[in-house]
């Protein structure tokens, strides 16, 4: 025979998973300090401007 399944339960251990999964995006997404995000925005803001300044102006 099939053993009964408690429904309160059952929804509280979906409930802790779905809060689970969006714990871990956020630490996904979010999980970055600081001073390494900074790091990262300088890098790319250097290689910006070195792109910028290898640009040939051709006038015709």
């Amino acid at each position: 025979m099939v053993e009964p399944i408690n429904l309160r339960q059952f929804k509280k251990r979906k409930i802790r998973a779905d809060k689970e999964k969006l714990a871990d995006d956020n630490r996904k997404k979010f999980g970055v300090s600081s001073h390494i995000r900074k790091a990262a925005k300088a890098d790319k803001h250097l290689s910006t401007v070195k792109l910028d300044g290898a640009k040939l102006n051709n006038k015709d």
